[in-house]
């Protein structure tokens, strides 16, 4: 009998399908953080397209970093409740970035800037082709054997709901305006539509940093509706990491945040927010489950009852 089937496996379980998908992202993101995040001074030229700002290549490699983490983390799960917010994060991500692919698929180095360039290029289009098709697939076999109704153990504080949807409602309207800037521009993102950003963006960056801001919005979203951090471990986790790798790519790269005016500072302010919300949600996840008191312990009660 095949020990993959339906039978031998529960409706929790992480299919075979999701652990490479897992590895797959590890390897990928890995690759990314070492061209972008390590060597954004030569993005410029050995990059899959032109970044001639380090501080974008940077955030890149950034978000990368924070995806390897996901990764990792999530290969140690055998619950797929514990992996499902990240690995929809993951799909948000890849679908709009092939999204924005295709739009600019003529600022890729496919046939030009050099072999090195051009080798980043093609893979580059190739993964942007497959994984997203790959991760939708994950997820839909996942959510079509997930048990839809799960004891919520240690509930999200009220205070901790606020601030996450106000993280995640500012990340993904910035994320949205910046990937609606680049839909039809080529040579610059759209007048007004990148202003706020404390650094100049091209059309392709603007729209790939922006599908990292749309997927961490979304994830802020997901994890607020399933409000039980014991089940959200890799989700704060990934979610501190994000932020703290933000913060060291834009600190290490401050002369290049030229924009006058409050956006850098705001632009601070929330990275130090969502590590500080990620860090205190981290905490949490790991105290184990909680006991339920005043109406909680009620309503659970007239439910078993």
């Amino acid at each position: 009998m095949n020990p993959d089937s339906s039978e031998n496996r529960s409706a929790g379980d992480v299919r075979a399908g999701t652990r490479w998908l897992l590895v797959a992202f590890a390897v990928l993101t890995l690759l990314g953080v070492t061209e972008l995040l390590l060597l954004a001074d030569v993005a410029d030229r050995y990059w899959a397209w032109t970044i001639r700002t380090e501080a974008t290549a940077a955030f890149l490699g950034a978000g990368y970093a924070a995806g390897f983490v996901l990764a990792v983390l999530a290969l140690r799960q055998d619950d797929w409740g514990q992996i499902r917010v990240p690995l929809i994060t993951v799909t948000t991500f890849t679908v709009f970035t092939a999204v924005a692919t295709l739009i600019h698929l003529h600022r890729l180095h496919l046939t030009s800037g050099g072999s090195v360039a051009q080798g980043v290029a093609w893979a580059w289009l190739a993964v942007y082709l497959v994984v997203p098709v790959a991760c939708l697939v994950v997820v839909a076999r996942q959510e079509r054997h997930r048990a839809r109704a799960q004891k919520v153990l240690r509930p999200m504080p009220d205070w901790l709901t606020a601030l996450l949807a106000v993280e995640g409602a500012v990340l993904f309207a910035a994320g949205a305006v910046l990937f609606a800037g680049g839909l039809m521009a080529h040579h610059h993102v759209q007048p007004g539509a990148a202003d706020f950003w404390p650094w100049g963006l091209m059309p392709l960056g603007a729209q790939v940093i922006g599908a990292w801001l749309i997927a961490f919005g979304v994830a802020a979203a997901m994890a607020i509706f399933q409000g039980d951090l014991s089940r959200l471990l890799v989700s704060t986790v990934t979610y501190t990491a994000f932020g703290v790798f933000e913060l060291v790519a834009v600190l290490w790269h401050w002369p290049q945040v030229s924009r006058q005016g409050p956006w850098r500072w705001v632009y601070l302010v929330v990275l130090v927010a969502i590590v500080l919300t990620g860090a205190y949600g981290w905490w949490a996840a790991r105290q184990g489950p909680r006991e339920p008191t005043g109406p909680q312990r009620a309503t659970e009660a007239s439910v078993a009852g």
